[in-house]
């Protein structure tokens, strides 16, 4: 099995260790893991913000960088979302167009392969407990590209739920935006703002140390909100409890 990680911006440029933890994390379970150092953005800021054409190149891009391997993992629901749900609709679009099918191409030979790490623990290798060791109280927000777009389920909180020593508290409003959403902080920035808090407040009333997701740019903004309350909940990414284990401790 020939396994890739796309890193993403996020977590390359901000939260390198999560990349990290992916790798001892899949290293641990017997899974060779390779970095293709081609690999750059998915696209999705310049899409979401109405940049189609601009995007297109990176899609080939990242077709070009993952070729050849069996599956790429990504430690993130949002970009994860991005290849699997908007690759194939710019695909089709351009070939609506008229520009020629290499763009659907591109994205039907990579959208298959690729797997929102949750995704590829529990559906590829069918584990649930991958040996992780965090003696903690752990909340989890289920993020929304990984809830609604990917439809992760219940797979990051049945790998939670494996882990020895963690205590997994329930979170009200779980499935409610924390009012990131990319763009939309900035240019909704009050309205992120109250979200974040709403947010905020609900993990602190779980009474968690520690509050989870699968993607870091939702947890940038929660942490952020949290920071700056003064709470002492520590965000951390589910890869991050995942490859915490009692003779190596996060």
């Amino acid at each position: 099995m020939r396994v890739a990680l796309f890193v993403t911006c996020v977590n390359d440029s901000l939260y390198p260790r999560t990349g990290r933890a992916v790798v001892t994390l899949l290293e641990r379970l017997g899974v060779e893991v390779d970095f293709p150092e081609a690999q750059t953005c998915c696209g999705q800021p310049q899409f979401n913000t109405g940049y189609r054409h601009a995007t297109e190149p990176l899609v080939l891009r990242y077709a070009e960088a993952f070729r050849g391997y069996d599956h790429i993992v990504v430690p993130s629901g949002s970009c994860a979302a991005m290849v699997r749900d908007n690759y194939p609709r710019m695909g089709a679009r351009a070939r609506a167009e008229g520009r020629g099918g290499t763009l659907a191409e591109a994205a039907e030979e990579t959208v298959p392969r690729t797997y929102e790490l949750t995704e590829f623990l529990v559906d590829v290798l069918g584990v649930t407990d991958v040996g992780a060791y965090y003696p903690h109280t752990v909340t989890y927000h289920p993020t929304c590209h990984g809830l609604r777009m990917l439809g992760l389920g219940d797979r990051p909180r049945r790998l939670l739920e494996r882990v020895k020593g963690l205590e997994l508290r329930e979170l009200e409003g779980a499935e409610e935006c924390c009012g990131f959403g990319g763009t939309f902080a900035v240019k909704n920035a009050a309205v992120s703002a109250a979200m974040g808090a709403d947010k905020a407040r609900h993990i602190e009333e779980s009474g968690a140390d520690a509050v989870c997701t699968v993607d870091n740019s939702c947890l940038m903004h929660i942490g952020g909100t949290l920071s700056r309350q003064g709470s002492r909940v520590e965000p951390v990414h589910l890869a991050e409890i995942l490859a915490s284990t009692e003779e190596a401790p996060l």
